[in-house]
């Protein structure tokens, strides 16, 4: 059921904030440069308005755009890159296929086999992924490790073929940089829910440039017109 009334006491028109969000998302904006952004335009914002916005609708954004998603294929590239939360590094695991369609991410504390296992335990729960037939993954041995555990829990396929071979998984590490662009000029996340919420966002809207999504949603127009009908505020 959708959520009502989203945009509920808000000072500014839905149209004003889902900009701010998906410009802030997509672009390597800061808050304080969106807000002199906006002066110019005659609109007077504090950077933290914004901030609570991105926060908000961030997660909103991503839950409402895998609902429109193409389904992947069933060869998973599987890599984990870091990411600076509160002042300490922590794992951004993420799963592409092998044409580089994002099956999703993960953020962990830690990088072990319970990490690994609840990436792969998110990944396959996801609507728009497939049961993989092969897994590419790193040197990490935690990957195997939780593939095995899974296959004796009956949560993936026991034939399910586990290739540890470095140039295969260029895909998702070339992928990785438009996530590690945007997050490089943000210098770092306040907590880690914080960072969940943005970097939610932000793979959505990756996602869509990449041409996920069933509607042929091509152009940052496209995008624009897609997101404004996902929250209802469709011309």
């Amino acid at each position: 059921m959708e959520k009502q009334n989203l945009f509920k006491w808000k000072h500014y028109q839905p149209d004003i904030i889902l900009l701010m969000v998906r410009w802030y998302l997509r672009y390597s904006l800061s808050f304080r440069e969106l807000v002199e952004m906006m002066e110019e335009r005659g609109l007077s914002m504090a950077h933290t308005t914004i901030m609570r916005w991105v926060h908000q609708y961030g997660p909103e954004l991503d839950e409402r755009v895998r609902r429109h998603l193409k389904q992947t294929n069933d060869s998973w590239r599987v890599d984990e890159t870091y990411i600076k939360v509160k002042g300490q590094w922590m794992y951004l695991y993420r799963a592409v296929d092998s044409e580089g369609n994002t099956i999703d991410f993960y953020l962990s504390k830690s990088r072990d086999t319970k990490a690994a296992k609840r990436f792969f335990k998110k990944a396959l729960a996801v609507r728009h992924s497939t049961t993989p037939r092969v897994v590419t993954v790193d040197k990490n041995p935690a990957y195997p490790v939780a593939i095995e555990q899974l296959k004796e829990e009956k949560m993936m396929p026991e034939g399910i073929q586990i290739r540890q071979v470095k140039y295969l998984n260029n895909i998702v590490e070339q992928d990785h940089r438009f996530i590690k662009k945007r997050v490089r000029s943000m210098l770092g996340f306040k907590s880690y829910e914080t960072a969940i919420s943005i970097l939610s966002g932000i793979e959505a809207m990756h996602m869509m440039k990449k041409g996920q999504v069933h509607q042929g949603v091509k152009s940052a127009q496209n995008r624009k017109e897609f997101i404004d009908k996902l929250f209802g505020i469709a011309s």
